[in-house]
């Protein structure tokens, strides 16, 4: 049975970073899709971020292009998201999602309904 824990987060300023932290168990951590999603209250849930573990390859959303970087620590099979530059449209939930037992595509990699295992979520939040 996979799992997916979360951690980092918290409150931040204008401008700030945090990163977020992902370590799944349970599954063999390589050829997976991991990505992370946000939600903010009202609104529906988005992919902000993925990554394919067999290659590194990544996806980001438009709307963060730039400013946060998706990575990963095969070793302890963890993936990280680095925030920088947050603003307040960057408010939400953060969700890390796993797609295990599943072939990993990069037209999916965004996708919330491709992924079958979740992390609890963390709070983010930027004010000024």
């Amino acid at each position: 049975q996979g799992n997916v824990v979360q951690s980092g987060g918290g409150s931040v300023q204008i401008g700030g970073s945090l990163r977020l932290s992902c370590t799944t168990s349970g599954y063999t951590y390589n050829s997976n899709c991991v990505a992370w999603f946000r939600q903010a209250p009202g609104k529906e849930r988005e992919g902000v971020a993925g990554i394919y573990t067999g290659s590194s390859q990544t996806l980001y959303d438009d709307s963060v292009e730039g400013r946060f970087t998706i990575s990963q620590d095969n070793a302890k099979n963890t993936v990280y998201l680095q925030m920088n530059s947050l603003q307040p449209e960057d408010t939400a939930m953060y969700y890390c999602a796993a797609r295990w037992g599943r072939i990993c595509r990069d037209d999916i990699l965004l996708t919330d309904s491709a992924y079958n295992y979740w992390g609890q979520g963390t709070q983010v939040t930027v004010s000024s």
